[in-house]
């Protein structure tokens, strides 16, 4: 359905505007160029002298005066006559005045406290030493005056320091590890059997070269069933010298590395000889200087649930799924070292 308007423009489709602009004069010209030239005069955001063409003809009387023109606002201003009001105002005060409550002040009282008039002439007649006394006993500390509590003037029978403070017990660093080194690894060459603990924790100055000379004396010494190597700052290199050691040596139950510079590639190397051992029991490589990784604690974990004979791992797992799996492969083979047991006593 057509709207009524639209039939009444079917007129204008034939028309040909260059022929009817041919035909204008110059007066219709100029009107038709004013009309075009006026623009939008609600559209807000073009500024108030482009919205609509200035169509004023007078000229102007004087030149812009913006102090002249502006008295003359404030004049009209003042001369136009303000609306009346509804109600007229009077300066009438209605309603009651605020007043704020002032609350009182509570006073407090001391409580006077009576004693018994033997005990008044008897504290009244007291010296200094005898309240003193009497203050310690009760443990009143407030009855010592501070210049004899504190500053040590009163007399030595009196309790010149009511309040003593705990005597501080000294706490003295470890002693330094005794073991001799030099003498240590002579002893592991040549395989002594009265050697059976190594102990070189906490010694610092341990060149690597002579740490590496441990771990090779170690592959072929029988004797020696626990090697401590903590806070020794061993690296990478130890740990690789010590893997090739666990791949040799079928005597050593128990090896301990913590605290020391050994990274990821460092464990991975003694997780891998560890799959070729079958006589460790025992192995703590935690507290290293940096974290080993996702991947590295993956293979630990997969190396203890192949691994029948390690009881006791020293490692604090950084994530759930491998501290779960190494937690169960450790309850396996202590397991198994329970029903050895039972079915040898048997």
């Amino acid at each position: 359905m057509a709207f009524q308007f639209k039939k009444d423009l079917d007129k204008y489709k034939d028309l040909d505007e260059d022929e009817i602009l041919n035909n204008l004069s110059a007066e219709e010209l100029k009107q038709l160029e004013t009309a075009l030239e006026e623009m939008d005069p609600e559209n807000a955001l073009l500024p108030a002298g482009l919205r609509q063409k200035d169509q004023t003809t007078k000229k102007p009387a004087a030149p812009f005066d913006r102090e002249k023109l502006l008295k003359y606002l404030e004049k009209e201003a003042m001369e136009y006559k303000d609306r009346e009001d509804i109600v007229p105002y009077t300066g009438e005060k209605k309603g009651k005045i605020f007043v704020p409550k002032h609350k009182p002040i509570e006073t407090r009282q001391e409580e006077i406290t009576k004693l018994d008039p033997e005990l008044e002439e008897a504290l009244s007649s007291a010296t200094d030493t005898e309240l003193c006394d009497l203050a310690a006993i009760l443990g009143v500390h407030s009855v010592v005056p501070s210049a004899q509590a504190y500053d040590g003037t009163g007399s030595k029978e009196t309790y010149n320091n009511v309040i003593k403070g705990e005597k501080m017990v000294p706490v003295f660093d470890d002693p330094p590890n005794p073991t001799n080194v030099e003498e240590t690894l002579q002893r592991i060459k040549s395989n002594d059997s009265s050697l059976t603990e190594v102990n070189l924790n906490n010694i610092k100055n341990i060149p690597i070269p002579t740490l590496k000379d441990f771990a090779k004396a170690m592959e072929k010494n029988t004797h020696v069933t626990k090697f401590s190597l903590a806070a020794t700052r061993s690296n990478d290199p130890i740990a690789v010298a010590f893997s090739d050691m666990l791949r040799e040596n079928k005597t050593l139950r128990g090896l301990n590395l913590e605290s020391n510079f050994i990274t990821g590639a460092g464990v991975q190397a003694l997780v891998d000889a560890l799959r070729d051992n079958d006589t460790l029991t025992e192995i703590k490589i935690d507290n290293q200087r940096q974290q080993l990784g996702t991947n590295v604690e993956m293979e630990i974990a997969k190396m203890l649930e192949e691994n029948t004979t390690i009881v006791k791992f020293g490692y604090h797992f950084t994530q759930q799924g491998p501290r779960s799996r190494a937690a169960a492969a450790i309850t396996k083979n202590n397991d198994l070292v329970r029903r050895r047991r039972v079915e040898g006593d048997l």
